[in-house]
């Protein structure tokens, strides 16, 4: 007998301590590779968008410094046109067709298409102002992206879940677009649009610090690691937009 109840001592289950501790160690090991995943992801969206960063600070002081380059093209605005075609196709594919975007290399391909187009257009609105406001801006703006960037990391606020506040500045901005093409024509006002360009800075600040925590995955929304050219994409445009409205606020033109 006590043969027999030792056997059945040593068949009986597991405690629930021992059973959740597995689910346990499981779950951190998870958590662990999850957070890997991410930081390996935030590392490769930075890396390229650093190269289309530098790509573009390279077109832009080419045009802005060298004058028979600078000449060239502002006589030839058709080619301001085509870049800016080129900029809306690939724009289009690679933020509607999500397919495209996590294939390689046709979304290597169009990134690259991307930003040299857009490169090109900041760098022939660059060509118009003189040097020193086009290197103000680029110094104001990236200053703002860097702080803005430290406050995305360090802030318990959560921006993602402003997705509303966000729309509704988007559609003030696109109604004053709309009254500023209906009164220019009569005249230009330069109140008008010193105010469209403020608004217009402040509503790209807000979306780069959206765009920057959906990339950290820390809040409400996050953005998949698959979709790294798309989270690319975004924050190129916010750091774009933000300097050509700084570059209308304290712009000046050329003699």
């Amino acid at each position: 007998m006590k043969k027999g109840k030792q056997v059945c001592d040593d068949h009986e289950p597991p405690s629930y301590q021992e059973a959740t501790a597995g689910y346990g160690e499981m779950e951190a090991q998870f958590a662990w590779d999850d957070k890997n995943i991410r930081r390996t992801f935030i590392r490769k969206v930075y890396a390229i968008l650093m190269v289309q960063l530098l790509v573009t600070v390279a077109i832009v002081a080419l045009f802005s410094f060298c004058a028979p380059v600078r000449f060239y093209i502002q006589t030839h605005p058709s080619l301001y046109m085509a870049s800016y075609l080129v900029f809306f196709a690939t724009y289009i594919a690679l933020s509607c067709c999500g397919e495209l975007r996590r294939q390689f290399p046709w979304n290597s391909i169009l990134l690259v298409l991307f930003t040299l187009s857009m490169a090109f257009m900041m760098g022939f609105v660059s060509s118009f102002y003189n040097t020193k406001s086009v290197v103000l801006c680029l110094g104001i703006t990236s200053l703002v992206c860097l702080s803005v960037t430290i406050f995305s990391f360090q802030t318990k606020i959560d921006i993602t879940s402003c997705q509303g506040v966000l729309f509704s500045l988007c559609m003030v901005m696109l109604l004053c677009a709309i009254t500023f093409s209906i009164v220019v024509p009569f005249g230009y006002v330069p109140w008008l649009h010193a105010l469209y360009a403020v608004l217009g800075a402040i509503v790209f600040t807000l979306f780069l610090a959206f765009d920057t925590q959906l990339l950290l995955g820390n809040k409400r929304y996050t953005i998949s690691p698959e979709e790294y050219v798309f989270a690319t994409l975004s924050l190129y445009l916010d750091i774009i937009y933000l300097f050509s409205f700084l570059l209308q606020i304290v712009g000046g033109g050329r003699e």
